[in-house]
Formats: C-alpha cells, sequence, structure tokens
C-alpha cells in the first residue's frame, strides 16, 4: 500500500486552462517530491482536462463538475486529500521558488504547529505580502490562503469553509484558526508562492461577511 503524501495541494479552477498551465509547471520543478495534486474543476469547457493530459505535473487527482462555489469546492478537496498538510494553490499562482515545498517540509519537520504560514509577492502588493500576523492584524485584512499550509487536523478541531460566506470564507477561517487556543501557529519568513491578482475573493464583495467581521474579531 502506497504511503500517504506529506502535501496534499489542492487546486481549485474554472475555465483557466492557461493559468492552470503555469501551476502544474511550478509543480512539476519542485526539488520536494512527497505530495499530491488535486484539481477540483468547475466543469470547464475550455480545454482544460485536455491541458492536464499533457502537463509535466499532472494531478493526481481530477474531477470536473459543477459545484456551488469556491469554497464548496475547497471543501471538496479537503475531503479528498490524503496528505497529512494541505495547500490551497490557486489556479493561476505558481510557488516561489523550485525549493518552496523542499522548505516548508523542513519547517514542519522542525516545529510542533498546526497551521504554518509565510508571504506571497504579488504586484497587487507591489511586492511581498504581508509577514507574521496576530488577531489584531488579521481583523484589518486577511492571510493569502496561498501563503498557508494547514495540517489536516485543523478542520476537524474548527470545521471546513464556511458557505455561507461567498467571497472571504477564507478570513472567516483564518480568524477561527487565530482565535482557537486548539490550533498553534507558526510564521516563516519566506515566499511561499507568485500570487495572481484577479482571484474571486479579491474581486468580490462579500457583503455577509463584512457586516459580521467587526464581531467574529471581538472574541
Amino acid at each position: 500500500m502506497k504511503p500517504a503524501p506529506l502535501l496534499s495541494i489542492i487546486t481549485i479552477t474554472r475555465q483557466n486552462r492557461d493559468g492552470l498551465a503555469a501551476s502544474a509547471n511550478s509543480l512539476a520543478v519542485q526539488t520536494q517530491r512527497d505530495f499530491e495534486w488535486i484539481v477540483i474543476d468547475g466543469a470547464s469547457t475550455d480545454g482544460t482536462a485536455e491541458l492536464l493530459d499533457q502537463a509535466p505535473r499532472q494531478p493526481d487527482f481530477f474531477q470536473s463538475q459543477r459545484d456551488h462555489g469556491i469554497y464548496d469546492a475547497m471543501n471538496k478537496g479537503i475531503g479528498l486529500a490524503k496528505g497529512d498538510w494541505l495547500y490551497f494553490m490557486g489556479s493561476d499562482d505558481t510557488l516561489f521558488e523550485n525549493t518552496t515545498l523542499e522548505k516548508v517540509a523542513s519547517t514542519i519537520s522542525l516545529n510542533k504547529a498546526d497551521l504554518i504560514y509565510g508571504n506571497v509577492y504579488s504586484t497587487r502588493f507591489n511586492g511581498v505580502y504581508d509577514g507574521e500576523f496576530n488577531c489584531s492584524k488579521l481583523a484589518l485584512k486577511n492571510i493569502c490562503h496561498q501563503a498557508m499550509f494547514f495540517n489536516k487536523t485543523i478542520f476537524k478541531k474548527i470545521g471546513k469553509f464556511n458557505l455561507k460566506y461567498k467571497a472571504h470564507a477564507d478570513w472567516d477561517h483564518n480568524i477561527r484558526c487565530f482565535y482557537s487556543s486548539k490550533i498553534k501557529k507558526k510564521f516563516v519568513d519566506i515566499t511561499i508562492a507568485n500570487y495572481a491578482d484577479g482571484g474571486f475573493s479579491s474581486q468580490n464583495f462579500d457583503e455577509i461577511f463584512a457586516k459580521i467581521r467587526p464581531y467574529k474579531c471581538l472574541y
């Protein structure tokens, strides 16, 4: 029986064939090989499946069907993941260096943490974003999920992404992580990914989350 991988890379995509090609190329050159790649596709019709058949790093699991939004797809990925650690990689994002996953694996082995996170690089932020967070900082702005590695037990401790938040369920989940005494957080000063601007959460306003966020950060 094949042992479970250390890392599960989960990519959510829809109608983004070219962006997904960049992600596949980025994963293909990683020096750390102990990972699986899960691609959850929202029934794309742009040749996504055909692209992945020819990609230098093909997914270990590919699913293409309609879903109820990005966080529904991310929750599906959590359920499918075999790895001890989960990473959500956008379909047009790339890892910052070919040694990125190797550095993360080393950090995992040296730290007893449930959540490990670093920085991302993006022209949207005029460079590197955004260092170490605490609850006060998280109340004002979010950590990019492209910078975060979650031990799978986190989703048993505090649950998956809340689907009532259409654009900021990841921000809500991060707040729950940081306010939970059950979860140990570790910041590492390395740049994890090249974050491509234009993702769903960066382009959409979440009215329900905006109303409740100030109150969530009081506890």
